[in-house]
């Protein structure tokens, strides 16, 4: 794998209470045509579910989000992590990223920050929080000045808001939470997420096709009451 980026064109970002409950999401979501799982650091279940859908789910390809320290990135990687995401970096992180030996994706939400990895040498980024660090004007204006400079934007982006972002020439993928209704995943409904998954991929698709207007989504590619609204998880 070359970078976390070209894996979907949707980045599914994962907050897991139970460990018990990575397996069987990993594999809807990769039924549902997103491999790539982003396990957030977030939770003291975090690491046993990198591990169990690393061991379980060979379909899938599974990272660590939110990892914040040297500390993080080793231990994610000693479970089978196979790509490391930050909400933002440091010099003594973006040290044990590279150090990692695994794709890493560090956030940014300023010009500057962008510009610093650029000059390290890392061209894929993540913007967070995407809705609250200026969204899809602010994307469009980096385009510009920094061309070399590829992001996944998260926080705050659903289904209706993705479709702007992932019309933008240095948008590869986003992240988001709306294919893991809380309910959904605490009931065990995987057939539901497999279904929203689907869906998020069809989305991306007609997106990069141009034919979903940035802004809007076709009556029947969300179902009501299947959406919670949009967090900015890191």
């Amino acid at each position: 794998m070359d970078s976390v980026l070209d894996l979907a064109p949707v980045l599914p970002v994962v907050v897991l209470e139970d460990a018990a409950d990575a397996v069987p999401l990993a594999r809807a979501l990769a039924a549902g045509g997103l491999p790539a799982v982003e396990v957030t650091l977030r939770t003291p279940a975090a690491l046993a579910a990198i591990r169990a859908v690393a061991d379980g789910v060979p379909e899938a390809v599974v990272g660590a989000g939110t990892v914040l320290t040297p500390e993080h990135a080793a231990a994610a990687r000693a479970a089978g992590a196979r790509f490391l995401v930050s909400p933002g970096w440091t010099e003594r992180l973006l040290d044990a990223l590279r150090g990692s030996g695994l794709p890493f994706l560090p956030g940014v939400s300023t010009a500057s920050e962008a510009l610093g990895l650029v000059e390290r040498g890392v061209r894929d980024m993540k913007f967070f929080p995407a809705e609250a660090a200026g969204g899809v004007p602010y994307l469009k204006a980096l385009a510009s000045p920094l061309p070399q400079a590829r992001f996944c934007p998260t926080g705050g982006i659903d289904a209706r808001r993705a479709p702007s972002y992932l019309a933008l020439e240095n948008v590869a993928c986003v992240g988001g939470t709306w294919m893991l209704p809380r309910e959904a995943v605490r009931a065990g409904a995987w057939d539901e997420i497999a279904a929203l998954a689907r869906e998020a991929v069809e989305l991306a698709a007609a997106a990069r096709r141009g034919t979903v207007r940035p802004g809007t989504v076709p009556p029947d590619t969300v179902r009501p009451g299947t959406v919670p609204r949009a967090g900015t998880p890191a």
